[in-house]
């Protein structure tokens, strides 16, 4: 919403804006998820693309409405490709939504993180708390792309890396935190069973990417994407026996979402 307010009107007016614009979402992710992000980006109407040549990622941002970066599945080509992207947004003042997957993890990772970030400052990093404190800590204590910390722990972290970059965070946990600056909303959605669907995190970004679109103030788009991933995953999961059913009645959930469905569930603090 143009006066800065986040409730279930503002995200349902988004959505229905990501439906009748179709944004072109362009997404350099990792090889685990393409097909589900592009599967839930589809879903809530966006148009996504999934591009990494070298060759061609900086004409495909320049007719994109939002830039994605996912450092999920690492090479020196995907990592070319990332800062040619990047470079080429901020030049035309397209929405970068960064999700460092992985950083304090290996060496490489958390190095790519800076390079990057030294590249172009995102409108949006989203991560777990764990990827949150590496990249402003420059710490380990990453299990793999899980987090080890809750999103609470992360706070003064993202504070800092919020100013650094003059971005909004994105924390995902048990309670969903978005920060800018001092300015924080947590997000009391989800299920406990979406982190044992592998991407989702990943999905969240992408996601974002959508809402960052339509939006002009990335505070609101972030907390948007992540109050649409924890109210979709909580209805997906009540349809679900599992995991692989949760996966499908997610994207069934994310297109058919209606307005009285946010009302009744969105818990803002």
């Amino acid at each position: 919403m143009q006066n800065g307010k986040i409730d279930a009107i503002s995200l349902y007016e988004d959505i229905q804006k990501i439906k009748e614009q179709a944004p072109l979402v362009h997404n350099i992710t990792n090889y685990v998820v393409m097909n589900s992000t592009a599967n839930a980006l589809l879903a809530i109407g966006a148009s996504p693309v999934m591009a990494h040549a070298i060759e061609e990622v900086e004409e495909m941002v320049g007719i994109s409405r939002a830039l994605v970066i996912n450092i999920g599945t690492l090479s020196e080509l995907w990592i070319e490709a990332m800062q040619l992207a990047m470079k080429k947004a901020k030049e035309k003042n397209i929405p970068i939504i960064f999700d460092p997957v992985g950083a304090g993890a290996t060496r490489l990772r958390t190095d790519t993180c800076h390079k990057l970030l030294n590249k172009a400052n995102p409108s949006i990093i989203r991560g777990n708390a764990s990827e949150i404190r590496a990249l402003f800590l420059a710490e380990g204590g990453t299990k793999g792309v899980d987090s080890t910390h809750s999103a609470d722990d992360a706070i003064e972290s993202a504070k800092e890396l919020s100013k650094k970059f003059n971005c909004v965070i994105s924390i995902s946990g048990k309670t969903d935190i978005i920060i800018e600056g001092e300015k924080i909303i947590r997000i009391n959605n989800g299920h406990r069973m979406m982190t044992k669907v592998t991407g989702l995190g990943c999905t969240a970004t992408a996601l974002t990417g959508a809402f960052a679109a339509v939006n002009s103030s990335p505070f609101i788009a972030a907390a948007h994407g992540m109050a649409l991933m924890g109210i979709a995953g909580e209805i997906a999961a009540e349809k679900s026996t599992g995991p692989g059913s949760l996966q499908v009645q997610f994207f069934d959930t994310l297109y058919n979402l209606k307005e009285e469905d946010i009302i009744k569930r969105l818990k803002l603090e």
